[in-house]
């Protein structure tokens, strides 16, 4: 998808303005779903990733205010840019549409210049609307990967993404990226040095032990009853 070519979702009750609005938005290179009533348009934008939604407000079963009223509630559906069809003389209903979020509104006599200009307005708001959201996504990563250095949990592959991007949010990934990978080697350098200090304690600590006992009166006497027993097991061989 590119976001002068959307997927829209198409929602009217009736199915003669739906082909006509389907064949309209085929003709400007986008693809098109239809839905004919709200129910049924809920459960596609639930299934498919939409860009846009043109949606009839007078519809039975659910109609476009109730549909409008599910989507803001839906932490994924709330992006999602809707267009309010109406007749010329529904202007109420297109008021209390686009106080319950909607972006637009279009007169089911479209004029196709009209419907052109209208749906690029809305799927360039979805662009910005979609690089926001993927930012702040994205700054989230970052403030997620402070908080694993201080966990000791950091994995520089979780920046990778981020770290691609040629802004400043992609030069503050690369250098943390960086800086945590130099914490890390100096910690495991600090560990190993540690541990050799341990050992050489250790080693320090056995040799003061042994010169303890072997300098104590008990051991001098014993090591002397040792080398005379070992003396006279010399003499006795000899004769």
């Amino acid at each position: 998808m590119t976001y002068e070519h959307g997927h829209i979702l198409v929602v009217d009750d009736h199915k003669t303005n739906r082909l006509k609005l389907a064949l309209g938005l085929k003709q400007q290179g986008h693809t098109t779903a239809d839905a004919e009533n709200g129910r049924q348009a809920l459960d596609l934008l639930r299934e498919q990733s939409f860009d846009l939604v043109l949606l009839d407000i007078l519809m039975p079963e659910m109609d476009g205010y109730e549909v409008l009223a599910e989507m803001k509630k839906d932490s994924i559906l709330r992006d999602i840019p809707v267009i309010v069809i109406s007749a010329q003389d529904e202007m109420s209903s297109v008021v209390k549409g686009i106080e319950l979020g909607a972006e637009d509104y279009l007169p089911k006599t479209f004029d196709p210049v009209l419907l052109k200009a209208r749906i690029s307005a809305c799927l360039e708001k979805k662009r910005l609307r979609d690089q926001e959201v993927e930012y702040l996504r994205q700054v989230l990563q970052v403030t997620k990967a402070a908080a694993a250095v201080e966990s000791n949990n950091f994995d520089a592959d979780s920046l990778t993404g981020v770290a691609a991007r040629e802004d400043e949010l992609g030069q503050l990934a690369r250098v943390f990226q960086r800086m945590a990978l130099e914490v890390y080697a100096r910690e495991q350098r600090l560990k190993q040095q540690v541990q050799e200090l341990r050992i050489e304690i250790d080693r320090t600590r056995q040799a003061q032990q042994v010169d303890q006992i072997t300098g104590t009166d008990y051991f001098k006497t014993l090591r002397r009853k040792a080398q005379d027993l070992r003396g006279n097991l010399e003499d006795t061989e000899e004769e």
